[in-house]
């Protein structure tokens, strides 16, 4: 049970919980907002925009909601300002954690983010103390009962996709180089290929077994992260036993 592939099921399974709550679209809003401060606010030459807009729609955001975040990230309407944070460090077990938020409070984020690492016996690390152990890949998650293997698979490298992962019995795993994120989502778009997720992951370098508390606390801590409001994706290395 990887860090890279086996916590975003688990995000993906408490998808419809967040979206109840609201907080998946207060997420997507915020970047929405960021991606159109620092790209412009056209969907069709700002990359970035373009894929969490994609997301919006996707998980049924309100077409208002989405303008309306443009619109505050282009400074046409006033709003709160949101700035990208990522958080270094390790959980129980050496777990090599990396949290990514985004923020209008940096003293508040900081603050909740060590309390998080320290309430699991985990610790706060400087930049760069651990994210040399991931490497950044666009990753898509697609139903088997979707699409048929070899269709996907011609489809998906002609995109320019690096890999395609079968293993799992019921999803397909797209992986891409961050620069051929685009073309791939475009690809699975336009052939109408729905998908489960898509999304710029970090995928661990290698990874650290965990067994006993060490397991439970590294799971708790994930959990405890990504109810942080503040952030947005967080990432680790661990590998613990399916059972």
């Amino acid at each position: 049970m990887s860090g890279h592939s086996k916590w975003a099921t688990i995000k993906r399974k408490k998808g419809a919980a967040d979206a109840a709550r609201g907080k998946l679209f207060s997420r997507l809003i915020r970047e929405i907002t960021i991606a159109a401060r620092e790209g412009g606010g056209d969907p069709g030459a700002n990359a970035r925009l373009r894929v969490v807009v994609d997301k919006a729609r996707a998980s049924n955001m309100p077409k208002d909601n989405i303008e309306n975040a443009i619109k505050r990230g282009t400074g046409e309407l006033e709003g709160m300002i949101f700035e990208d944070r990522t958080y270094e460090g390790y959980g129980p077990g050496g777990v090599a954690v990396f949290v990514e938020t985004q923020t209008d409070n940096l003293n508040r984020t900081v603050a909740e983010v060590r309390h998080v690492f320290s309430k699991y016996d985990g610790s706060l690390g400087t930049t760069g103390s651990v994210a040399f152990m991931f490497t950044r890949k666009g990753q898509f998650i697609i139903a088997k009962s979707a699409v048929a293997e070899d269709k996907l698979m011609e489809l998906a490298i002609e995109a320019g996709a690096e890999d395609v992962i079968t293993e799992d019995p019921e999803s397909y795993e797209i992986l891409t180089a961050p620069e051929d994120y685009i073309a791939v989502l475009k690809a699975l778009a336009d052939a109408n290929i729905p998908m489960e997720s898509n999304e710029m992951t970090m995928l661990p370098v290698s990874t650290v077994k965990v067994t006993g508390k060490d397991a439970e606390r590294v799971l708790k801590m994930m959990d405890a992260f990504d109810e942080l409001d503040d952030v947005v994706n967080v990432y680790a290395n661990f590998d613990i036993d399916e059972e």
